[in-house]
């Protein structure tokens, strides 16, 4: 019953609080005027404080909910872009198959009617040249032009030459025998997602590539190389006019994608059917000149030398046997689909049918010659592995999803390793999880104490680092032994990043040496457990923090220094009085906690402590700082940890000596003595079997120390000690 009410009161809470009308002003008066006291106003805030905790929840659970739908529409759009890709693709394909048709079947009347409208072209005073008609090569500013040299080599020559001194960049580009210009025009290129206007650029349409260069303001008519796209590779899509934005058509080369603007319709028209028909007249080229390399060739020697009857038969020399080069067969199916399956399979992200069919074609031309067919053959796959290749490295680059572990990456390495990139997939992947590690760090949420912060970060780096190594060994199992190097080197430059994250919240913050000394206890505990897979990075961690662990032994050593100087400057050398046994109790507690066994013998009656407070305070400190110092200890921390400690007790024990020296009452000095024989044979033996435990060698200097009868030696009638 009570619980229901409780519920109702919630409830009745949360509707006032959700009211439009509400003020907090007003709310918080007449609380304050119905409420019998304190006790009410406290379970009222308790109430409030549920409420927003349960409120704080539900919109976490929404976020995360509308987070996830968020990621699963995100990845549905993903699909959906490749399909309609692909659908693009085989569409085009479609059209261009349909096409060539009337070609294939009737040569002889396609020639006539191109011949025929090549000539009408060419009377007409304002119609457009055949692709190899003549006229001007660069067109007028805004303007659009095919290329109009001559049929023969020169002009193609003369038109490519110019194009190589107006274009800044491509000269190493263009140097293909028979290459020549088709069309060229201005273009204005805009940005895929928001239609947003990025730069002008002029495009230059080859016999077999399209080259698009960037206009240079400052040099009027000339260029700068931005891209060059193979025509094999290439699919124009028509871009629907929807005002403002008109006259547009998008080229489709997979992964990526450019939309273009004409200056009107005319041009648009021009751009798409000049593409489409360079396209077509490259792939029948291909096509004939296949059918050609497969075709039997005929004695033309034998020919040639019976038709010329002045030859002198004295001077004719034993014809030497000519070789007949081994044919290769490639009117397989298979191999004539190749680089269109090839399409395909990276359209729909089938990597690994891809790979299976290079690998296919590679054992098919083992130990084959290479004729020219073969050749060719080999450059429409090299290109096809140059996108796949792309691809791969896409879904590696640190942009892609980072959310499914190293091995999400699995795919795709192993792919690329089976292309011969080894070295790449290597570099990419350990890139990838760099990239991953880092996201995972920066995630990370500072709050609450510094150690419950590091024991996170502890495991979500550890852990990263465990799964990539496991991942890593699965993935590059019998591969070259340089990928393992690699991935030492990339461990490394990993540990690095750990410990910038991890000195700025222990070190950077001023943390106590205690918490300072947990931290790194804790992280050198999750570094050990890289052992089981045989990485052993613990001297990379100490090497790494030596620099952070000196400055912060040497922060404290200076605290401890300042602060026993403060008590030895109000010392009155009495001895302590603890007022009461609980208390007397806890400091016996505390001194055989700091390896002080025999502080029975330092007590009197009634709570008394036959030692000084500032001694005793002292012994409390330095043990506290060496118990904390042998946490962090290294054989590299050494020298520091020991220096340290011989100027903390330094300190103490020459202002022992000083006092000693100074002091003219004969109580008084008797009482210092026995201080200094507390420090002497009590402190000094259990620092220096202490400090012998943690480092496993004794300390000569600590026990030189302790063997001295007097630390400084001054003279005797002085009654100043020097520091």
């Amino acid at each position: 019953m009570a619980m229901a009410m409780s519920d109702s009161g919630a409830s009745r809470l949360r509707r006032q609080l959700e009211s439009g009308g509400f003020e907090a002003r007003l709310y918080v008066k007449q609380l304050s005027q119905q409420s019998d006291g304190d006790r009410d106003l406290q379970e009222h805030r308790q109430r409030i404080q549920a409420l927003a905790e349960e409120t704080a929840q539900n919109l976490k659970r929404n976020v995360y909910q509308n987070y996830r739908q968020f990621i699963e529409t995100a990845r549905e759009i993903s699909y959906l872009e490749s399909e309609m890709y692909q659908l693009s693709h085989l569409l085009t394909e479609q059209k261009s198959s349909l096409e060539s048709i009337p070609l294939t079947l009737l040569p002889a009347a396609a020639a006539g009617a191109a011949a025929a409208s090549g000539g009408e072209e060419r009377g007409g005073a304002g119609g457009r040249d055949h692709l190899r008609g003549q006229a001007s090569f660069f067109p007028t500013p805004g303007g659009a032009s095919r290329d109009c040299s001559g049929p023969g080599e020169e002009g193609k020559q003369r038109t490519l030459t110019t194009l190589l001194e107006k274009v800044e960049g491509c000269r190493h580009l263009l140097e293909t025998p028979g290459q020549y210009l088709v069309y060229n025009g201005d273009l204005v290129e805009y940005e895929a997602d928001h239609m947003a206007q990025l730069q002008r650029v002029h495009g230059f349409l080859m016999n077999d590539c399209l080259l698009v260069a960037t206009w240079l303001p400052q040099r009027r008519g000339m260029y700068r190389y931005n891209a060059l796209y193979p025509l094999d590779g290439l699919a124009v899509v028509n871009v629907k006019d929807n005002p403002p934005m008109k006259d547009m058509f998008k080229l489709l080369m997979f992964p990526e994608s450019r939309i273009f603007q004409a200056e009107n319709a005319k041009i648009k028209r021009e751009w798409l059917e000049v593409l489409e028909e360079t396209k077509r007249a490259l792939s029948e080229k291909r096509r004939r000149e296949q059918e050609e390399a497969a075709a039997p060739r005929g004695p033309s020697q034998v020919t040639a030398k019976a038709g010329n009857p002045f030859e002198d038969e004295e001077e004719e020399e034993p014809a030497v046997p000519e070789v007949e080069e081994e044919k290769v067969d490639l009117s397989m199916e298979w191999i004539q689909e190749l680089p269109e399956d090839l399409d395909v399979c990276i359209a729909q992200r089938d990597f690994e049918g891809a790979v299976d069919l290079l690998d296919k074609l590679n054992h098919y031309l083992e130990n084959k010659p290479s004729p020219p067919p073969v050749k060719e053959l080999r450059a429409k796959v090299d290109e096809r592995v140059r996108q796949l290749t792309e691809v791969l490295v896409f879904e590696l680059s640190p942009g892609r999803s980072l959310r499914g572990g190293p091995k999400a990456t699995r795919r795709a390495v192993s792919q690329l390793i089976r292309l011969g990139q080894c070295t790449k997939a290597c570099e990419l992947f350990l890139r990838n999880r760099a990239a991953a590690v880092h996201t995972a760090i920066r995630q990370l949420r500072i709050e609450g104490a510094t150690l419950l912060y590091i024991h996170k970060l502890c495991h979500v780096f550890f852990t990263s680092l465990l799964e990539t190594a496991r991942e890593f060994e699965t993935d590059f199992a019998g591969t070259d032994s340089g990928c393992y190097s690699a991935f030492v080197v990339w461990a490394r430059s990993a540990m690095g990043m750990f410990v910038d994250a991890f000195s700025k919240q222990v070190f950077d913050s001023k943390e106590s040496l205690s918490t300072a000394a947990e931290c790194v206890k804790v992280a050198k505990e999750h570094c050990q457990q890289l052992g089981d897979i045989g990485l052993d990075l613990t001297f990379i961690i100490h090497a790494l923090l030596v620099k952070d662990i000196q400055g912060a032994l040497h922060s404290y050593k200076e605290i401890i220094i300042e602060a026993t100087k403060h008590r030895n400057s109000e010392e009155m050398w009495r001895r302590m009085n603890l007022m009461t046994p609980e208390a007397l109790g806890k400091l016996k507690e505390e001194m055989k906690s700091c390896g002080v066994s025999n502080f029975e013998q330092y007590t009197g009656d009634d709570c008394w402590v036959n030692l000084s407070y500032t001694v005793v305070a002292f012994t409390k400190q330095t043990m506290g700082f060496l118990e904390e110092a042998l946490k962090l200890y290294f054989p590299e921390l050494h020298m520091v940890l020991l220096e340290s400690l011989l100027e903390i007790i330094l300190v103490a024990v020459q202002h022992v000596d000083y006092s000693l020296r100074c002091e003219q009452d004969p109580e008084k000095k008797a009482f210092i003595r026995q201080n200094a024989s507390f420090l002497y044979e009590t402190v000094l033996p259990v620092v220096e079997k202490r400090f012998e435990e943690g480092v496993g060698k004794p300390a000569k200097q600590l026990q030189d120390l302790r063997n001295a009868s007097r630390l400084i030696r001054v003279n005797p009638e002085s009654t100043t000690s020097v520091v």
